[in-house]
């Protein structure tokens, strides 16, 4: 997309409105390969599943550590506004911007966001100077409530977690879009890339996905498709949609037809 249609989340701009996840792959390897593959600018890195200070040849934070990506850190596997704060403190004393995906789970068996405890936990990082990206349920009053707390953007989920089952909910998702005045990024649930650009055609700004390129047979052509997807949907969004009708509309038309 042009310098026109940049994303723009807090002091940050981006060109790509793919977010890509660093978990599930068989390698760092691979990871790179669909990281290139993805045409991403934001890759995003479980803070409590990954070795930070590991910096040795071969290792993820290596390939992260070569600037060629925003990173953006998650507190994936926390279940508490506290344990969440405590991870992003330590990621910031490491070294790590203070753009942040705030995560926090309120079901193991789910991965639904414990709603009470991420607008707790968003209240604290936002004091703190903490650029907060939080993971949330498609749930327009919270996305609400997120934004009045200070949240550069808002993330609904799609579907659960790694489930596949793409944009289930996609009413609310226009309710969410209708009211928020910061960016809505999907995250979570997106399986093909018919899902991403969906999220893309809807006029949501961005999706963030992992296990639909990881666990593809070819993570690194499945990354590239996504890659494809979430441009084609923005530039349809952009481009505005034909109206729907209930009956046929001629493509060529009756009036003045030679008898």
């Amino acid at each position: 997309m042009s310098d026109d249609d940049l994303l723009r989340i807090g002091s940050h701009a981006f060109r790509s409105r793919l977010f890509v996840g660093t978990g599930k792959y068989q390698s760092v390897e691979q990871t790179r390969e669909a990281l290139e593959a993805s045409g991403a600018e934001v890759v995003t890195v479980a803070l409590r599943r990954v070795d930070l200070k590991d910096r040795s040849a071969g290792s993820l934070m290596t390939l992260l550590g070569s600037k060629r990506w925003t990173i953006l850190p998650n507190t994936a596997g926390c279940y508490s506004a506290d344990d969440a704060v405590r991870t992003l403190r330590l990621a910031r004393e490491l070294g790590i911007a203070e753009l942040v995906k705030l995560e926090v789970i309120g079901d193991p068996k789910t991965l639904y966001p414990d709603n009470e405890q991420t607008l707790e936990a968003a209240k604290i990082l936002v004091k703190e100077g903490f650029t907060v990206l939080p993971y949330c349920i498609d749930d327009p009053i919270v996305c609400k409530k997120l934004e009045d707390i200070g949240c550069a953007a808002v993330m609904p989920l799609a579907a659960p977690i790694g489930s596949g089952l793409g944009i289930r909910n996609p009413h609310n998702l226009r309710i969410i879009l209708e009211n928020a005045s910061v960016p809505v990024i999907v995250d979570a649930g997106v399986g093909v890339p018919s899902d991403a650009a969906i999220a893309l055609e809807l006029g949501c700004h961005g999706v963030l996905m992992n296990t639909a390129i990881a666990e593809a047979k070819n993570p690194a052509l499945m990354a590239q498709a996504m890659r494809e997807a979430v441009s084609a949907g923005r530039k349809a969004f952009l481009a505005g949609r034909m109206p729907r009708r209930p009956y046929a509309n001629a493509s060529s038309p009756t009036g003045g037809l030679i008898e």
